[in-house]
Order: C-alpha cells, then sequence, then structure tokens
C-alpha cells in the first residue's frame, strides 16, 4: 500500500514540475540581458589583459555595435548569420529539456548540408516548388538520422550521449570531407574539397534584393520563425512535449508513469538532429 501511495506521490510531484507554466520576466528578459553584460564584460577583461586601453576598448564595442546592427547590410549579415545557429540551439534546447545533452549539433549541421546540397545540384529539372522543399527534407532527414544513431545507441546500451555525439562529430568532418573529394560532388577543375554550386532552383529566395542585389538574408529567416513556433508548442502543448520534460525532470517518475524511455531519447535526439539538419541545409541553400 505504501508503494503505490508513493509511487502516485512521485507520479504527482512530476506532473507539478513539468506542467507548462508562464514564462518569468526574469527568464526572458534579465537572464538573456545579464548573460550579453557577463558577455562583454569578460570580453573587455580579456582586451585589458592584453594591455589595451580603454578608448580602444570602446572603440571596439563601437565598432562591434555598428557592425552588427548599424546599416540594413549589417542587419542583413547579422540575420543571415543568426538563422542556422537559431535552428541548431534549438535542437539543443530540444535535448536540454529531455535530459539529454546533444553535444553533436556540429556533425548534424554537417551531415544536413552535406544532403541538401547533393539534392540541390544533382536533382537537375526540377521546378523551384519542388526542388527546394526537398533540399530541405534532405537536410532534415540526415540530420535526424545522424542524431538517432546516437539516440539509439544511448537507448539501447546506456551509453552517454555526450561521448557519443561527439565521436559523431569526428566522424562527420571525415565523412564529409571524403564525400567532398568525390568526383560526382566535387567542382570541376578544384582540387580542395568543394561542392558543385547548388543550383538556382534550389536557392532559398532573398528578402531584399528589390532594395539592394547584394542583401543576403533569405527566407530561412522565415523557417527559423515557425521551427522557434513549431518547438514552443510541441514542448508545451503536446502530449509528446510533456513527456519530453517530464523525462528530463525526473527519469525514474517518467518511468513509473508508463513513458517508454528509450522510445522518448531515441525521438528527442532525432528531432534535435532535424532541427541541426535544418540548419546546415540552410546554410548551403541560402
Amino acid at each position: 500500500m505504501s508503494e503505490t501511495v508513493d509511487r502516485e506521490s512521485l507520479v504527482r510531484r512530476l506532473l507539478e514540475r513539468a506542467a507548462p507554466s508562464r514564462a518569468r520576466t526574469e527568464d526572458v528578459v534579465v537572464v538573456p540581458l545579464f548573460a550579453v553584460v557577463v558577455a562583454l564584460v569578460l570580453g573587455g577583461v580579456a582586451m585589458l589583459a592584453t594591455d589595451v586601453d580603454l578608448a580602444t576598448i570602446g572603440r571596439a564595442y563601437v565598432a562591434l555595435a555598428y557592425g552588427s546592427l548599424g546599416s540594413l547590410g549589417a542587419i542583413s549579415e547579422t540575420l543571415t548569420s543568426a538563422i542556422p545557429l537559431v535552428l541548431a540551439g534549438l535542437g539543443l534546447a530540444l535535448g536540454f529539456r529531455a535530459g539529454l545533452f546533444n553535444i553533436g549539433a556540429e556533425g548534424q549541421v554537417l551531415m544536413g548540408g552535406m544532403a541538401a546540397v547533393i539534392v540541390g545540384f544533382a536533382f537537375t529539372g526540377l521546378p523551384f516548388s519542388v526542388h527546394l522543399p526537398l533540399a530541405l527534407l534532405a537536410g532534415i532527414v540526415a540530420g535526424a538520422a545522424y542524431a538517432g544513431i546516437a539516440g539509439w545507441i544511448r537507448a539501447a546500451t546506456g551509453a552517454h550521449e555526450v561521448i557519443l555525439t561527439i565521436m559523431l562529430n569526428l566522424t562527420s568532418y571525415r565523412l564529409v570531407d571524403y564525400m567532398l573529394r568525390l568526383p560526382s560532388i566535387q567542382r570541376p577543375g578544384r582540387a580542395d574539397p568543394i561542392s558543385n554550386s547548388v543550383l538556382p532552383s534550389a536557392e532559398l529566395p532573398r528578402l531584399l534584393t528589390v532594395i539592394d542585389a547584394n542583401l543576403r538574408v533569405h527566407a530561412g529567416l522565415f523557417l527559423m520563425l515557425a521551427a522557434v513556433f513549431a518547438v514552443h508548442v510541441l514542448l508545451f502543448r503536446t502530449k509528446l512535449g510533456f513527456e519530453f520534460r517530464a523525462s528530463g525532470e525526473n527519469p525514474d517518475a517518467a518511468r513509473v508513469a508508463g513513458m517508454k524511455s528509450g522510445v522518448l531519447i531515441v525521438a528527442v535526439m532525432a528531432l534535435a538532429g532535424a532541427l541541426a539538419g535544418l540548419a546546415g541545409a540552410n546554410q548551403v541553400l541560402g
């Protein structure tokens, strides 16, 4: 009897902790701002350690702000660079919510980018409405499959995902380098590992070419925003997301509640890899 009560109490506490709640102001505003301030302070300390005077440090930070936000071109480049970082970061955040430390986003980005670029140049004769989604899908699937390997091994053997994903990172470097040197992929006339160019029908359209043809921000920005919204809905408005968070809060209680930890591990890793793969696809198609 007491064992049943203990289990019910454990599951009840788990449900309370994993239940969605409104994000507090300090979580969404204060903490990020504090992190930025700390980063700037530490950067200044590092520069002071190299005998740089305060005026030079001030000019460096002014240049940093102007170079990232000081013009339309700077904002365009900042957004373009942020797209793959946000997508890969979403994948990491998804894993962290489920109690998994996916350190393999870099390898998953590489695999997603490799798959997307192959589809982007090898599938000729396709219309834009088919070719671009197909290339993006290839990146998503490649990233999900590569991360799923780590998830499956973690679920099947208990090997830690940090070690697994770090090892898979190293494997992805070598694999991509090898593939880029294959005659069917390497750009003709080049000795370095570089692929053929993606066809225009597989490129993400640029958004501000009417203003300036050199502005590189592209439609991947909308994909990024959609992914942010989708991950939020998944985590806080779906049963699967609840199970992810519950498993991350207390794996033992999640198992007592009937959640299949092995399936959840593979699913979380695959979804995280899919987001990282989409980041890689955006990088090569944008």
